[in-house]
């Protein structure tokens, strides 16, 4: 068998180590957007606010970046580096829910979906921006969970020493 060739490799261990700073940025934001229960009052008030309008911006844009960057990214090039077939994303998911990379590939798509209510309902209705907004604080730990597992993979897989076979 033969082992990946090195541009594979650093390829794979650039994309674990964005993964690892997009997970690091996500939390960061999260804990100060939901440092108090995120309400419809506070949704309504985002106009006003500055400085809370930004931390949902920020939260739902590195709640997005961390997942493409698994999903369509770090994923594919892990399942390639491991010779297990790449193919499309609920393929791709169900196989990382297989390998334990993954809590729930159907709770992965919930939280797409969350995301894409929160960026098109943020101007239209406080009521469900604000349901999509705590839905979406409580799926951060699963997706960081993923993120934390797809890169101790990474690190298991292409520690130093003379065999990378696993």
């Amino acid at each position: 068998m033969t082992l990946p060739a090195d541009a594979d490799s650093e390829r794979l261990r650039f994309l674990r180590d964005v993964a690892e700073l997009e997970a690091r940025s996500l939390a960061q934001t999260d804990a100060r957007l939901f440092a108090v229960p995120l309400s419809v009052a506070k949704v309504q008030s985002l106009p006003s606010d500055q400085d809370a309008a930004e931390r949902v911006d920020a939260f739902v844009a590195r709640l997005g970046r961390l997942q493409d960057g698994l999903t369509e990214r770090l994923l594919p090039a892990l399942l390639r580096w491991l010779a297990e077939p790449v193919g499309p994303v609920i393929d791709n998911l169900g196989r990382a829910e297989r390998l334990g990379w993954l809590g729930s590939t159907d709770e992965w798509l919930l939280l797409r979906q969350l995301r894409n209510r929160m960026i098109h309902e943020y101007v239209k209705d406080p009521v469900i921006l604000a349901d999509a907004l705590n839905a979406g604080h409580a799926g951060v730990s699963m997706l960081l969970a993923s993120a934390r597992a797809m890169c101790n993979e990474v690190d298991a897989r292409l520690a130093p020493g003379p065999s990378r076979s696993g």
